[in-house]
C-alpha cells in the first residue's frame, strides 16, 4: 500500500506468484480478437477492468519487486506503452537468477504460467 500526494491510496498485488485464476490471458481484448486458434478466455486488460483495478506499469513493477520478490516461477503482463502495443507487442516481467526482467511479447501471446500484476487506487 502507498499513499501518492493527492492521498489517494494505492494497493499493490503481493501475491507472491502471479495469481492461478488471473493466468492463460493475453494482453488485451484487441489481441483476443485477433487470435484465430486456440483462443485464451480473456484477456488481462480486460479482466482488470472487470475487477475494477489497473495493471501495474514498469515502474510500478519495478518498485513492487525492491519490495518484495515476486513471480519467481510464474510471469505477469504489465500496463503496455501505446507505441510499442501499436506495433503488436506487449510487455511482461518476472524475476529468474536473482534478478527482474521485463520482457516483450507478441500481445496475442499467453501461456499457462502467465498472468497479470495489478493495483487499486482508492
Amino acid at each position: 500500500m502507498a499513499a501518492e500526494a493527492d492521498g489517494t491510496i494505492v494497493f499493490y498485488d503481493f501475491s507472491p506468484e502471479s495469481p492461478e485464476g488471473r493466468r492463460k490471458v493475453c494482453y488485451d481484448d484487441e489481441a483476443l480478437q485477433a487470435r484465430k486458434k486456440n483462443k485464451p478466455e480473456h484477456s488481462a486488460v480486460g479482466m482488470a477492468e472487470e475487477m475494477g483495478v489497473e495493471l501495474m506499469d514498469e515502474a510500478q513493477y519495478r518498485q513492487l519487486q525492491t519490495i518484495e520478490t515476486v513471480d519467481r516461477r510464474t510471469s505477469s503482463w504489465i500496463r503496455t506503452p501505446e507505441d510499442i502495443r501499436g506495433q503488436g507487442g506487449a510487455l511482461f516481467g518476472d524475476h529468474r537468477y536473482g534478478a527482474m526482467f521485463i520482457y516483450h511479447n507478441g500481445a496475442e501471446s499467453y501461456y499457462s504460467a502467465r498472468g497479470f500484476r495489478a493495483l487499486l487506487k482508492i
